[in-house]
């Protein structure tokens, strides 16, 4: 199995990039970035590219199935439309390809609360991303919309540090339907993502299917003990 993951060098991507890496299911993965990643290994093949020129390299596409973990933040982009073209358009460009291709399935990482008809630009940029995928039917997509994520960030910064130490005291008051704002560690989606993307690859199916885990849905997925065995 060939996988293509973008974002490899994000808080979720790096945690994929390592179970895709020990998977035994998995023969190559392909991570076009914008900086060689620090990683040797020789199921890996690493290719710097130019994301707004994605359509320049469709060797990346002769794959099973897309991880998709790339985004950012309106600080990190600068502006609202620099945010957009990395949440969206690089994503969606993507999965056009992807599809054009005959990829099998595409997984995204969204975020809890997306919706197209936000008020928020975050969430609404979001919700258009998820409702344009699905427009593309695909045999599989799954999409992942975890809250507060936790772990190791290459840039720290003081509002996520406070968020961090302090959500995981609120998890255990967010109950019934709240129990999707709960925070969550960033290995844990990991985990959730290849193991979906692992049962996706075994399984056929007759009309497009889209699979939408939140923060318990994404816990059990992570928990599955027959597909873990296969990447730890």
């Amino acid at each position: 199995m060939k996988v293509l993951l973008l974002g490899a060098t994000g808080l979720i991507g790096h945690y994929c990039l390592t179970y895709l890496l020990n998977a035994r299911s998995i023969t190559e993965v392909i991570a076009p970035t914008r900086r060689s990643l620090q990683v040797m290994d020789k199921k890996l093949h690493n290719m710097l590219v130019d994301f707004d020129r994605l359509d320049e390299y469709p060797e990346l596409f002769e794959v099973d199935a897309i991880l998709c973990c790339l985004g950012t933040t309106i600080k990190q982009a600068g502006t609202r439309q620099q945010f957009r073209q990395v949440d969206y358009q690089y994503c969606m460009d993507a999965a056009e390809l992807g599809r054009a291709h005959s990829v099998k399935s595409f997984s995204l990482i969204s975020a809890i609360g997306s919706s197209q008809h936000s008020l928020f630009f975050y969430s609404r940029v979001k919700g258009q991303l998820e409702a344009h995928l699905r427009e593309l039917e695909y045999p599989i997509l799954s999409i992942f919309k975890p809250s507060l994520l936790l772990g190791d960030r290459q840039e720290q910064r003081l509002g996520e540090v406070a968020a961090a130490r302090i959500a995981p005291l609120f998890n255990p008051l967010l109950v019934g339907g709240l129990s999707a704002y709960k925070a969550i560690e960033a290995e844990t989606v990991a985990k959730a993502m290849i193991n979906d993307c692992l049962i996706s690859h075994q399984e056929s199916y007759n009309k497009p299917k889209v699979n939408v885990y939140s923060h318990d849905k994404i816990v059990k997925l992570a928990e599955h003990e027959l597909k873990l065995g296969e990447v730890v």
